[in-house]
């Protein structure tokens, strides 16, 4: 019985330190949530382009270093967008990097760049780059919310040559570990 109230108390403590860790600004560890938004899919032909919404998961991993947080990520996004009946885009994921100032101690105003693979219904997928900007800010212990822009490139989608290009816009909720 010792044994168990001793495992019991050990685990609770661990627990309550890394809550206490995460409400105090430590940005350290693992993340894991949802997010969801809008895009806007233009291409270089004329009228065909479309909007609608995207969401999905994302997972990552972040390094406090002080007044600087650096990290990186993977997001997958799902999404029903008709490019004006040409295509469809179905889904976006991509692989991250991500680095931050601590404006205060839980909020986290950030930059991002990484590599992105679209997929249609029609002509396939492709992969590309984005660029972007967010904020971030821990709501409750181990809890965060954020808001990012991101602006992706896709030249030559496929090898059809049509350019894509994408904005957007989501709001992202994670639980950090």
């Amino acid at each position: 019985m010792t044994g168990k109230l001793a495992l019991a108390t050990a685990v609770a403590t661990l627990a309550a330190g890394s809550a206490m860790a995460q409400s105090s600004g430590n940005w350290t560890g693992f993340y894991g949530g949802a997010q969801i938004g809008y895009a806007d899919v233009d291409t270089n032909l004329s009228g065909v382009d479309g909007d609608g919404l995207i969401g999905g998961i994302i997972l990552g991993y972040d390094y406090d270093l002080g007044d600087w947080v650096v990290g990186g990520g993977f997001d997958y996004d799902w999404t029903d967008i008709n490019l004006s009946s040409a295509a469809t885009v179905e889904d976006v994921w991509r692989i991250k990097a991500r680095a931050g100032y601590k404006v205060n101690p839980q909020g986290l105003l950030y930059g991002t760049a990484g590599y992105a693979d679209a997929s249609t219904d029609n002509l396939g997928s492709d992969n590309g780059w984005f660029i972007g900007a967010g904020y971030e800010q821990i709501v409750a212990p181990n809890v965060s919310i954020a808001g990012e822009l991101l602006y992706h490139e896709f030249d030559n989608f496929n090898s059809s040559g049509v350019d894509v290009d994408a904005t957007t816009l989501q709001i992202r909720a994670a639980y950090r570990f």
